[in-house]
């Protein structure tokens, strides 16, 4: 049985090649998804240590240097 006429070599290059742009067309865009997802899991973290600092009534400059000595102590 017949299968239909076949495919040149070029149509074959090019639907390889349109393959591949719609690939990396995808994969930018996952990568893109990613980068918004570690942006707003930083917020949410750096959300969490502003609460913590807000409910300890210290000022952020105080909350610098307790983190300042404890890291000067630590390495030591």
């Amino acid at each position: 049985m017949a299968r239909g006429p076949r495919k040149t070599i070029e149509e074959k290059i090019s639907a390889k090649q349109e393959l591949i742009d719609a690939l990396m067309t995808r994969v930018e865009s996952e990568k893109r998804e990613l980068e918004d997802l570690y942006q707003e899991k930083k917020r949410k973290e750096l959300e969490a240590v502003s609460d913590l600092i807000q409910d300890s009534g210290m000022k952020p400059e105080e909350v610098a240097a307790v983190l300042q000595q404890y890291l000067s102590e630590r390495s030591a």
